[in-house]
């Protein structure tokens, strides 16, 4: 995490979908807690969840690459270099989206909401 933040902590976002809640699940997040801040959200609301966009543009540049992974460890390696090639500030957008996209939750109040 130090190489995301000066304080060494990441941020976790959990949304309480019932495979991330199971007792494994649980178990590694109280084990870990000291290496990042929690963040509890609101079950059921991916509209406020902008990690698959940058999931996506990651996978996208993994699947770019010259030779697929093969292993696990070539996977985790495409994935770190796929990360580190992203232009810097590439995560400001979605950080910068997410006043937007709290406002829009808060008038909807319910379902999905276009942005």
């Amino acid at each position: 995490m130090s190489i995301v933040h000066s304080d060494r902590l990441g941020q976790f976002q959990q949304d309480n979908a019932t495979p991330h809640m199971s007792r494994v699940a649980t178990k590694w997040i109280h084990e870990h807690s000291s290496d990042f801040r929690h963040f509890h959200w609101p079950p059921k609301s991916p509209e406020a969840n902008n990690i698959e966009d940058i999931r996506d543009a990651l996978l996208h540049a993994v699947e770019k690459r010259s030779s697929p992974p093969r292993t696990p460890m070539d996977l985790l390696t495409a994935l770190q270099d796929s990360w580190c090639e992203f232009p810097p500030g590439y995560l400001q957008t979605p950080v910068e989206s997410m006043p937007r996209r709290v406002a829009a939750l808060l008038c909807a109040r319910v379902g999905p909401k276009r942005y």
